[in-house]
């Protein structure tokens, strides 16, 4: 078989190749994007939940919803810090058992720069919850606790807005209101899916007993995070942490509105199952459209053989074998789909290359929108053998044509 043979029969009705390889450009195009992109999204989605705790639960204090022990519904109520010794003590399950308080929107002060902010106040038991990135110094820990030290932790947008500059700022201090904190921390998470006390960047986190002071909060607490022991799912629990807390407060036990336990193991199931969707979708649409290219391929390569039955008669009759006559068919299409399929390739890389550097902050990648070697390769590998069938049928035809028949064609 002769290669520059190939290419001559491609070339001699350029616009018809052209066209017929656009189908197969424009399909495998769309599946590499659509799963390097899905990747991207998927990574994106990932970290914005980076470092929570899969086997948690988050408990606060809302209207109740039911009438319970001669009290009406709707009535207010607030947990304090006894109801996370009951949860500790009750429900020998749970691994940790973390209180927290917000301070609501604040503004952080640095000298002459500010940075808007939401203070909350944790214990070091958070940092099982919802792990920090912790970039300089350290998280609050339990001295910070015990000897009510103004220390804290702050965001990345709070770090930018106050010290514009960089470097390290553990040691200075900045004021929220009247009271100044010693910054002990950098936390450089930005994840903001679950936001609990508002956008991980934009929060300063301080030791829960010195904002009870700070803002006269007595032993309130807004919310408790929970995380089960190993094996634990949390979504038994939950009726068990609702009676516990809703017992203490004259709630009705089976008030779910009242005592809202929310499940972010509901959650994470959702987040897998939207993948798994999107991944089925990316695969359907994808090879759809590869399959419809290559039975354009096939049908162009009908009409090619229709149109050359005089010259394989020619060849059958100069001692070409039916053999041949397959080979040089089938060659073509896997030659016309491949060359159009690598096009579609390189194109699809080099947009989820651009869309990659569109998502780079200070040199850092927010996702990897790209294919791995081996998604490209079998791509390659799979156009190669879907040319390979797509110039089957136009062969056996090809092959089955008689020299005398052949050569009487006008």
């Amino acid at each position: 078989m002769n290669y520059k043979e190939v290419f001559d029969s491609l070339m001699r009705n350029k616009s018809r190749s052209l066209l017929t390889g656009f189908g197969v450009f424009w399909g495998v195009f769309m599946l590499v994007v659509l799963i390097g992109g899905g990747g991207g999204l998927r990574q994106l989605l990932q970290d914005n939940f980076a470092g929570f705790a899969t086997n948690s639960a988050m408990v606060w204090a809302q209207p109740t919803s039911k009438a319970y022990s001669g009290l009406p519904k709707g009535r207010r109520w607030s947990m304090d810090y006894r109801d996370v010794e009951r949860l500790a003590g009750q429900v020998t399950q749970l691994d940790k058992v973390a209180p927290l308080l917000f301070a609501g929107g604040k503004t952080a002060v640095n000298g002459e720069l500010t940075s808007e902010c939401n203070v909350s106040g944790v214990t070091p038991e958070y940092a099982g919850i919802l792990v920090p990135k912790i970039r300089y110094g350290r998280y609050l820990n339990p001295l910070d606790m015990e000897q009510g030290r103004k220390v804290c932790v702050i965001g990345k947008h709070v770090y930018d807005d106050l010290f514009p500059g960089g470097g390290d700022p553990c040691g200075r201090s900045l004021r929220i209101d009247s009271v100044y904190y010693e910054i002990v921390g950098v936390d450089f998470r930005t994840g903001n899916s679950i936001s609990i006390g508002g956008p991980a960047d934009e929060n300063v986190i301080v030791p829960i007993t010195v904002l009870q002071r700070a803002y006269n909060r007595g032993s309130e607490v807004d919310v408790i995070a929970l995380t089960g022991r190993s094996g634990v799912v949390m979504s038994s629990l939950a009726g068990r942490i609702r009676s516990v807390v809703a017992r203490a407060h004259r709630i009705d036990p089976t008030d779910e509105q009242g005592v809202m336990v929310f499940n972010t193991e509901v959650l994470f199931a959702m987040l897998d199952n939207l993948f798994s969707g999107v991944n089925f979708l990316v695969w359907l649409v994808g090879t759809g459209t590869l399959l419809a290219g290559a039975i354009g391929v096939s049908n162009i390569m009908m009409v090619t053989v229709r149109e050359r039955t005089s010259e394989i008669g020619i060849r059958r009759a100069i001692g070409a074998t039916p053999r041949m006559i397959m080979g040089q068919i089938v060659a073509e299409s896997v030659a016309l789909t491949a060359v159009a399929g690598m096009a579609g390739i390189m194109l699809a890389v080099a947009m989820l290359q651009m869309l990659e550097l569109a998502n780079t902050t200070d040199g850092v990648a927010a996702a990897r929108f790209q294919v791995s070697f081996a998604t490209a390769a079998g791509a390659a590998a799979m156009l190669c053998l879907l040319g390979g069938l797509a110039g089957l049928a136009p062969a056996w035809r090809a092959m089955r044509v008689k020299p005398v028949d052949a050569m009487r064609e006008e």
